[in-house]
Formats: C-alpha cells, structure tokens, sequence
C-alpha cells in the first residue's frame, strides 16, 4: 500500500488557530493535540468525522485447541449471532455513538452464510494451530489482508472519514501476544495475561504453549527474532480476523481516516501494520489502555498515549467506541468556539 506521512503543510495554521480560540493557550489538553492530528490527517482547518464506521471482524484460531482459553471456541460464532440481534456491548456503543456496524465473518469456525446481518467473507473454518505449523498460508494472509481493505474501500464509498475495528475470536490474546514479544522484543511471559478469564494455573499453562510455539516458530526460521520479517510473523500466528484488521487499518491510512485503534488485541494489530508501513501510525489515535496484563506494555512500543483507562478487556472494539465523544469534543471545540476576535475578549498571552 501506498501510505503518506500526513501532509504538515497547514501545522502552523492549525495550531494558531487552536491557540487563538478564547481559552488560555492548551488549556483544553488533549482535546487540542487530537484536533492538530485530526486536521493534518484531513489537511483541513475545519476537520468532520462523518459517517463513522466499526467493523467487526470474527474468526477462530488453531491454537484454541491447546486449552489456551477458559472460553470455549463456540462462544465465537455464538457472540457473532448475538450481534446479529443488537445484544452485544459493540451494539449498544455503535447506537450510542452514531456508527455503522458491520459484522464480518473473516474465518469462524461455523456456518454463518445463511444468518442475516453477517457479511460473508470466510476464508477458512478457524486458522491452523500455530504450535505445529503457520496459521495461513500466503495465499490466505493475502486474502485476508484484502478483506479488511475491501470493507475500507466500502466505507468510504458512504463517505466514511473515521473507522474502528473490533474482533471476536477465542483465544485471539495468544497471537497478540507472541506478536507484542517479536515486535516488541519483550520476554514472552510479560505479554501474557488471562485473557478472558485464565486462573493462575491456566495463565501457566498458556505460557507453556505458547514458548513451544515460539520455539518451534525459531526453529523452521533463522533463529533470530529480533530480526524477523514482520509479514512472516503476523501470517505464521495471526488469525483470519487479526490479519483482516490489520489489512483495514493500512487501507484506512491509505484512504486519510482517522482509524481508532481499541484494545489489547486490536494494538497488537496496529503495531503489525506500524512494522509492515510506519507512516500508518500517524492515523491512528489509541483509544484506551485495557485491563490485559501486558496492554500498558504494548502502547510503549509505539510510545502511545490511550485516551482512556476505564479497565476493560471486553474486545469488539469497544473501548474505541466509548473514546469517540472525546474525538467529537475536539472537533467540535476546533469549529465551534469563538476565538479572541470574535468574542471581543482581550487576547492575554
């Protein structure tokens, strides 16, 4: 993909604009910093986010079948119907918020084709387990890949300028975790938690799986994972879902939205897009730092500053959800208020 730096031709007018505002100077935080970022993506001093999109991306992961998870992978394809319904939290916050939800099947390990409300777009029925061989193969990384900048491409299309991802997967915390330690070049057992729910037993067990899928990963490869090729990486361990996400969030940049990165397992996606195409993260606006052992750990690799610490773990984009009011502030504070001139106040600084 062909992915720009944003254009920091109006920086200076931008910022001058938020200074002048009838306020002292960065009073208003980061309201301020998320309006510069919000007008260099669009290049404008008026910045919008019209049409906000969220796509849910489902799919199952190999690995599941290794006991890596106290929720049973049934529970994907049962959420995914669930969403169907508006029962979900992801519904709730798409109503709350005013975006358009779409429900994706990337690679769910059941038969959804004949559910209305969920876009068909499976690649497989789960991923392979990446304790004995990739997840994908090329040709179904590349696919996956295409999902996540096709459902972009579809946004747009509807005038969409703000898109945030969610996924529903069991099990999906394992990969993220093996990729934040290879990305990170952070010991394996500080990325992993509990996921959506392991004991302390359990969290052992995970650990245990996932070092011998590392291990094993090392030993068909260099064996130096400090300079491991990203593309192998996010194929060899992420699911249908996760490769989708990250496919949507290169295009997104692609496209000049703003993508609104959520939780543990959507950070661990925006990092495998920042290793495939750097210039990506200066569309991206981390949302908030959830309640995953290892998530505040993950931000710093980027040097991110979620917007919230509310202390979940939920997933389906959730998080990223509940941060759009604080977005919609700072472009509302950039257009709406009066500045010095027009409010006849005295300019003090």
């Amino acid at each position: 993909m062909n992915i720009q730096p944003v254009d920091r031709s109006l920086q200076a007018q931008l910022q001058q604009k938020i200074d002048h505002l009838n306020k002292p100077k960065g009073s208003l935080g980061r309201l301020e910093e998320l309006a510069l970022q919000i007008g260099l993506i669009q290049h404008t001093l008026t910045p919008s986010l019209n049409h906000p999109c969220h796509l849910l991306l489902g799919g199952d992961h190999g690995i599941e079948r290794e006991g890596v998870s106290v929720s049973p992978r049934e529970v994907t394809w049962q959420q995914m119907i669930n969403f169907t319904h508006g029962g979900g939290g992801v519904n709730m916050f798409c109503r709350q918020h005013g975006f358009k939800l779409r429900i994706v099947d990337v690679g769910v390990d059941y038969d959804l084709s004949g559910i209305d409300g969920i876009i068909d777009c499976k690649i497989a029925r789960g991923t392979r387990n990446f304790l004995h061989e990739a997840a994908m193969n090329q040709e179904e990384y590349e696919h996956a890949m295409q999902v996540g900048v096709r459902l972009v491409d579809e946004c747009v299309a509807e005038g969409c300028q703000v898109i945030s991802v969610g996924e529903m997967g069991i099990a999906n915390t394992s990969p993220s975790s093996i990729w934040m330690s290879l990305f990170g070049n952070i010991p394996l057992d500080e990325c992993i938690g509990a996921g959506a729910g392991l004991d302390s037993p359990g969290i052992s067990h995970k650990r245990q799986v996932l070092a011998e899928a590392v291990e094993h990963y090392r030993q068909t490869r260099s064996g130096d994972t400090a300079k491991v090729d990203a593309e192998d990486v996010i194929r060899y361990f992420g699911g249908f879902e996760m490769v989708a996400a990250v496919g949507a969030m290169l295009r997104g940049a692609e496209r000049g939205l703003v993508v609104l990165v959520d939780g543990f397992i959507m950070t661990a996606c925006a990092i495998a897009a920042i290793r495939l195409c750097p210039e990506a993260q200066d569309y991206m606006v981390f949302t908030h730092c959830g309640d995953e052992s290892g998530h505040r750990r993950m931000l710093d690799i980027v040097g991110a500053r979620p917007l919230l610490n509310l202390g979940l773990r939920l997933g389906e984009g959730t998080g990223a959800l509940c941060a759009f009011p604080i977005l919609d502030s700072a472009v509302r504070m950039i257009n709406e208020m009066n500045n010095f001139d027009t409010a006849k106040i005295t300019k003090y600084f």
